[in-house]
């Protein structure tokens, strides 16, 4: 039957940025804490677009008392003035039409981190009041805007030397699930903008907290790559640096070589952290394995016959910060995080390739060491190979063959799944019980695994701990990891509230980490949150989580009350550790997400690393921050 009232008038067009507020992530990926801080992202990266076209030398951003962020500019200054055509001021044109700016024509900008021209038109429908400050011609050009609309014309506000753009917005609170700005969220992405940007001043300042750095390095990715491997051993001292320039395109390498068993490499263009990779990232793999591998034929260190080095043996160990800059970017999906331009690939794949070559010409005592760290790779993933065949002979990790001490649930989606890697048995024992056996499983896990930052993959296939775990998880391990393949998409690490359990925990994300990072991509890794304290009065009976939270139930409570500490999750029955920390609709459950690869990387290193001055370091620094220390 025809739908009468279905007809044209049905239709809908959503003018101006009337689109955004209907739809946000479309446009800036998602409503939650990544969406809002994207607003800043979105401010900062005309600013770093006017710093590459030469115009800008310093950003300040400022967080301010009312909740409201400020990014200040040395730059040209949005342009003043009627627009010949739109019969709008250019600044309004900016703030209230997407796909309008100045990144359009080469000549005004030759790359540029905001190709979609919806940077600060976006952020201006989704703030619930914007003020912009333009400085041109010797004075302060103001408009003010709420939700996107603009309450007057441009007007002068005063005289002022210079020039540059100061935008000061509030994120609405009718759009975003919260619009309180994390200072080191911020301050570690205008890190990372100084480093890629040589010589560029970036400070961050945050009223409220009264904390505040300033970045500024003329090292540029040199001093990246240094400052990711300060607390790991390096193989050579100075970082190889290549910077070539071919049809129109920037390629900035800086690389090091460490003794540590992994790889950390991180991929720009424009400035923008692209996660995913892309043909940047093909091209430079590509050309680094052919040149090792041609240059240690060359001068003999693969003796007779051998099997070539894998991409995997010549990147073990490798820090590196790959940067490119181009004209005109292709990235897939708005939130920028994959490049696409074919024609990359090969640029960057003839200068790494060509580069790389003659600098490991004229450094053979550090081509030695760097060779010489590939074939003992080569030797150990060989040893792995061996061993994952020898386990699944054993059915060690064979998925179908899945270990006795799992208890699984019945239920066979693994988007409903959930599994508990669970300290000690007796606190499995208590789980088991909790439980509802028809979406989750329960994996006790007996003792501390291997610390994995310190172990390659063949010694870390014998330790029974892990094999149990790639086992149950199904997914594989490393370089045969298939994320779709889970048979959990909740993994939740679930430890005793001590020392011991926090480094339990701590090798069990560092195991994630290293060997299963797409897990935690996925947003599959969950920390549970077991209360520390139940606090009880006669009928009433509350758990909590924190010291802090223990004196507020205290008060409250008042006199004679009775604290029991829960040390273990052995201490608690089933009943208890069900309403805690199993129950879904009572439970608090941390996902694990990766923030900044860089800083997460480099922590891992200095938690779990060998080197023992930087983990001193950090307790020193961080141990004002211990709410509760069992000794």
């Amino acid at each position: 039957m025809e739908d009468s009232a279905y007809d044209a008038e049905k239709i809908q067009v959503l003018e101006g940025l009337e689109a955004v507020r209907k739809r946000p992530s479309m446009y800036i990926g998602s409503t939650d804490f990544h969406g809002l801080h994207h607003l800043v992202y979105e401010v900062v990266d005309n600013s770093i677009d006017e710093a590459m076209a030469g115009f800008c030398t310093t950003i300040n951003v400022y967080l301010n008392e009312d909740g409201s962020v400020t990014v200040d500019d040395d730059g040209r200054g949005i342009p003043i003035g009627m627009h010949k055509k739109y019969k709008q001021d250019a600044l309004e044109l900016v703030l209230t039409k997407l796909h309008s700016g100045g990144k359009f024509d080469r000549k005004t900008y030759k790359v540029s981190g905001g190709l979609h021209g919806v940077g600060l038109s976006v952020v201006n429908a989704l703030s619930e009041w914007l003020e912009v400050r333009v400085k041109r011609q010797g004075k302060v050009h103001l408009q003010r805007y709420e939700r996107g609309l603009p309450t007057g014309p441009v007007k002068v506000e005063g005289e002022a030397p210079g020039s540059g753009t100061n935008v000061r917005f509030k994120a609405d609170s009718q759009i975003f699930e919260t619009v309180e700005f994390s200072f080191e969220t911020l301050s570690s992405r205008m890190r990372e903008i100084a480093f890629l940007n040589k010589g560029l001043r970036i400070s961050i300042s945050d009223v409220k907290s009264n904390q505040s750095n300033a970045y500024k390095f003329d090292g540029g990715i040199v001093e990246y790559v240094q400052f990711i491997n300060r607390s790991k051993t390096s193989l050579h001292e100075k970082p190889i640096y290549i910077n070539v320039e071919k049809d129109g395109l920037t390629v900035e390498i800086g690389m090091q070589y460490t003794d540590s068993y992994q790889e950390s490499i991180h991929t720009f263009a424009n400035n923008i952290n692209t996660t995913e990779g892309g043909t940047h990232l093909v091209g430079f793999r590509a050309a680094l394995t052919r040149t090792v591998n041609d240059y240690a034929k060359k001068y003999g260190y693969m003796k007779g016959n051998g099997e070539a080095l894998s991409g995997e043996d010549v990147r073990e160990g490798l820090t590196a910060i790959l940067s490119v800059k181009l004209p005109e970017p292709q990235f897939e999906g708005q939130t920028k995080t994959k490049l696409g331009n074919s024609e990359v690939r090969g640029i960057v794949e003839s200068a790494v390739g060509e580069k790389l070559f003659e600098y490991l010409e004229e450094n053979p005592k550090v081509a030695q060491a760097c060779i010489s760290k590939a074939i003992l790779a080569s030797q150990a993933r060989e040893a792995a190979r061996k061993a994952r065949e020898l386990t699944r002979r054993k059915g060690l990790l064979d998925v179908g063959n899945l270990p006795g001490k799992l208890s699984d649930c019945t239920e066979k989606d693994p988007s409903r799944c959930e599994l508990f890697l669970v300290e000690g048995d007796s606190a499995g024992g208590s789980a088991k019980q909790a439980r509802d056996r028809t979406f989750q499983a329960v994996l006790p896990l007996r003792g501390k695994i291997l610390n994995v930052e310190k172990a390659r993959l063949d010694r870390m296939l014998k330790n029974a701990e892990i094999r149990t775990i790639i086992t149950a998880l199904g997914t594989g391990i490393e370089s045969e990891l298939n994320a779709d393949s889970a048979r959990y998409h909740r993994v939740c690490i679930m430890t005793d509230g001590d020392v011991d359990g926090a480094h339990i925990r701590t090798l069990l994300l560092t195991f994630f980490f290293r060997y299963m990072r797409p897990l935690i991509d996925r947003g599959y890794i969950y920390i549970a949150q077991p209360p520390l304290y139940r606090v009880k009065k006669g009928k009433a009976e509350r758990y909590v989580y924190s010291d802090r939270e223990l004196a507020e139930a205290v008060e409250e409570l008042g006199e004679g009350v009775d604290i029991q500490r829960y040390k273990g999750l052995g201490e608690m029955n089933p009943e208890q550790l069900r309403v805690t920390t199993m129950d879904p609709s009572l439970r608090i459950l941390k996902r694990v997400t990766i923030e900044d690869a860089v800083e997460a990387d480099e922590l891992f290193s200095v938690l779990m690393g060998d080197a023992v001055e930087p983990r001193r370091m950090f307790i020193h620094d961080h141990a004002k921050e211990v709410e509760f220390l069992d000794v």
